[in-house]
């Protein structure tokens, strides 16, 4: 990931807005979801970065870590509300990936209609460095009432 194409400054935060943070993302913006024991109980479409690209810029006190398995993923929540606001990545520390859903602005449904599955279950640093894509994800909008 290119630090200089992460130049789009978004207001991101938590449901309560207890936790406040920054996210530059390109013109483009991608999301993926992961099929991983966490990513699949928490269902959330997640947007990569460059770790220096994400700065909590408030509720620090808020902010609580969760790490499991390996222990190099960091999965950061706000311990008031609950939701998942970003992730330093396993695959590579040097990259955050946040919640499409924290991001002012952004709809996980509407901006994303078809969203890639990672296989996170069969994770590549456990499978000889094989990385495979479970599936895709569709929103379709209701035509209803």
């Amino acid at each position: 990931m290119e630090s200089s194409l992460y130049r789009n400054e978004h207001r991101c935060a938590c449901h309560c807005g207890s936790v406040t943070f920054t996210a530059w993302l390109p013109d483009d913006i991608d999301g993926i979801r992961c099929n991983c024991s966490i990513c699949a109980m928490k269902g959330a479409v997640m947007v990569g970065l460059p770790a220096d690209r994400l700065e909590v810029t408030g509720g620090d006190e808020a902010l609580s870590c969760y790490q499991f398995h390996t222990k190099v993923a960091k999965h950061y929540f706000c311990s008031r509300c609950g939701i998942h606001c970003f992730h330093q990545r396993r695959s590579d520390a040097s990259q955050f990936a946040v919640n499409a859903a924290c991001i002012e602005g952004i709809s996980p449904y509407e901006d994303f209609p078809e969203v890639p599955v990672s296989n996170g279950r069969d994770h590549a640093f456990d499978n000889g460095g094989h990385w495979r894509r479970a599936g895709v994800l569709r929103f379709i909008r209701d035509g209803g009432d």
